[in-house]
């Protein structure tokens, strides 16, 4: 990989100390990602997988999300489990190289086996949808209650999916109440929506409400203009009323309605 020019040189790489390198990601992105590049470009490879994300967020560089994969490729390439899934995400997604659906699972599968809760669940999506592999849900169960023991929330939003819907498990609405709260109280956004909305659907609208308030917060603009719409039209004047305090924003306003039951089954974000 060439090696660009940076400020940074081989000698303060070598004398910062780990609490000083710590300080520099916490400061200022742009001096941050100079460190960074300067680490990655010197072999480090944890420093590859960061420098990677750091390019495909344009946090402290130019965004470029060709540079990303090669980055993320690099430090696949030496069994860096993050890596692995984000170089998943770029062949899922096509960011910087071509889609590819089978090639992007493989590389979720190799996150998985390394322990990585990301890969799990990736992985596990693409078995459960079918995307770049056979569909199997017995086996991207496993892979989510894996995931769901290391506290990923998508994962256990996920799982509660399984149980709502009787996905080669027994349809339990109590255990996939429970799924879905594990997830809102872990910070999943679809997780906080599916609990409010089998607490609604018992009765408990009081309880439901502020989960749903916080859903806004981290949720994508398609989600929130989806949420919108099943508030809008419900029959508690509560949930229409919360609609209507939201506003709107042209990203939301632009997305197209979809239909959904648990809002589980949609692209990831």
């Amino acid at each position: 990989m060439q090696r660009a020019t940076t400020g940074v040189s081989v000698q303060a790489l070598a004398n910062v100390s780990r609490d000083e390198f710590a300080a520099i990601l916490a400061g200022p992105p742009e001096r941050a990602a100079e460190w960074v590049a300067a680490a990655a470009r010197n072999g480090i490879v944890e420093a590859q997988a960061v420098y990677g994300q750091y390019l495909l967020d344009g946090h402290g560089v130019a965004r470029d999300v060709g540079a990303a994969f090669v980055w993320f490729r690099h430090a696949a390439r030496r069994d860096h489990p993050m890596a692995m899934n984000m170089l998943g995400r770029c062949y899922e997604h096509g960011w910087g190289t071509a889609p590819c659906a089978p090639v992007a699972v493989y590389w979720y599968r190799l996150a998985a086996r390394a322990g990585l809760d990301w890969g799990m669940y990736n992985y596990a999506s693409a078995l459960t949808l079918g995307n770049g592999i056979d569909c199997d849900r017995v086996e991207a169960l496993a892979w989510f209650r894996r995931a769901g023991e290391l506290g990923h929330a998508k994962s256990l939003n996920f799982i509660g999916s399984f149980y709502e819907d009787g996905w080669t498990v027994d349809a339990d609405a109590d255990i996939a109440l429970d799924f879905y709260r594990r997830a809102a109280e872990g910070g999943d956004f679809r997780g906080q929506f599916n609990y409010a909305r089998l607490l609604a659907a018992r009765g408990e609208i009081d309880a439901a409400l502020p989960w749903l308030r916080q859903v806004p917060r981290t949720a994508t603009g398609a989600f929130v203009a989806k949420m919108r719409e099943w508030l809008a039209a419900s029959p508690v004047s509560a949930f229409r009323a919360l609609e209507r305090s939201l506003g709107a924003t042209p990203q939301q306003l632009a997305a197209p309605p979809r239909a959904a039951t648990n809002f589980t089954q949609e692209s990831r974000s």
